[in-house]
């Protein structure tokens, strides 16, 4: 059952993404505002079916920390699901990237239309650069920036290096950090196309203040209250299973 549950939700996302693409490139010549409000219903849409078709939800904890003008997200990454989820909390939002997937046939049309922050993860400082100006600019049009730091899906229980770019960003604007932590790897893995179902745990930290503090001080206090953040998540989780 959970493959026939799978490929019902990966069926309608299909769907979705065939409808919703082609609008995408048609709402260019639309304001941004417009734009992101057509192409970003995208999310809300395949989070419901989600639960529908696998039994998958989620809940979010946190809000109150939310600040009343737009700042820096990072996020721990683990699958696909927080891609669609943080959708509904950080509006308008736009993410730092791999360039690559805006080469994605159908599906990198309506992400382009959505004005992220495409970098080249070879540039090395030309892409720490990017990410500075291009971010400074989302940030003052009313834009969140989202940062995966890590870079990649990283699986429950393991680590991985946090990069610098989200971190230099707020080093540069003075705006603050959001630190976001959840548990989707134990329900949607990577590289799975089967999902467990159950309630994913989104936690929202409070800010943390970047006038003053080097790009390295930021990146810790993110990585180690993320990291905390997730082992209590994961430990109430285990705590709680029969």
């Amino acid at each position: 059952m959970s493959w026939l549950r799978a490929l019902m939700f990966y069926t309608g996302v299909g769907i979705s993404t065939l409808l919703l693409s082609p609008l995408a490139v048609l709402a260019f010549i639309l304001p941004y505002e417009t734009r992101y409000r057509i192409v970003s219903i995208w999310a809300p849409i395949n989070l419901w079916w989600l639960g529908l078709t696998c039994g998958l939800r989620h809940s979010v904890e946190g809000t109150e920390h939310l600040p009343k003008e737009p700042a820096i997200v990072l996020c721990k990454h683990q699958s696909a699901w927080e891609t669609l989820a943080l959708n509904l909390i950080f509006r308008p939002q736009v993410w730092v990237l791999k360039r690559e997937l805006l080469k994605i046939p159908i599906f990198g049309w309506g992400l382009a239309a959505l004005q992220p922050i495409a970098i080249d993860r070879s540039a090395g400082k030309t892409a720490i650069q990017q990410i500075i100006e291009q971010g400074n600019e989302r940030l003052s049009t009313g834009c969140w920036v989202i940062v995966f730091p890590e870079g990649t899906r990283v699986a429950p229980g393991q680590r991985k290096r946090y990069h610098l770019g989200g971190a230099l960003l707020a080093q540069h604007t003075g705006k603050l950090v959001i630190p976001v932590t959840h548990d989707a790897g134990d329900y949607w893995p990577r590289n799975s196309l089967t999902k467990k179902p159950g309630v994913i745990r989104l936690i929202i930290g409070p800010p943390i203040t970047t006038e003053g503090k080097s790009a390295a001080e930021i990146n810790r206090k993110a990585e180690e209250w993320i990291e905390s953040q997730l082992e209590s998540i994961r430990l109430a989780s285990r705590q709680t299973k029969p």
